[in-house]
């Protein structure tokens, strides 16, 4: 008998990239590109009871300050 494997909420960390759109999860403002600054965000993939949800998208600083919610970022 094959049993369903659940999946757990994770996240990444990449660069923000020309054109994002997305809203910080934690402090609520856009996560936006900077040329000259090469700034971080942290994308989450956020499942509950093992089925896929909702993406989240964090800045870097706000990720960490929120103690990693959805553990330690993969590169």
């Amino acid at each position: 008998m094959a049993t369903k494997l659940l999946k757990k909420s994770r996240a990444v960390e990449r660069p923000i990239e020309a054109g994002n759109s997305a809203i910080c999860s934690a402090c609520g403002l856009p996560v936006k590109f900077v040329a000259k600054a090469q700034l971080r965000q942290v994308i989450a993939n956020v499942y509950e009871r093992g089925v896929w949800n909702r993406v989240e998208h964090f800045h870097a600083d706000c990720y960490r300050d929120a103690e990693q919610p959805y553990g330690e970022p993969a590169d």
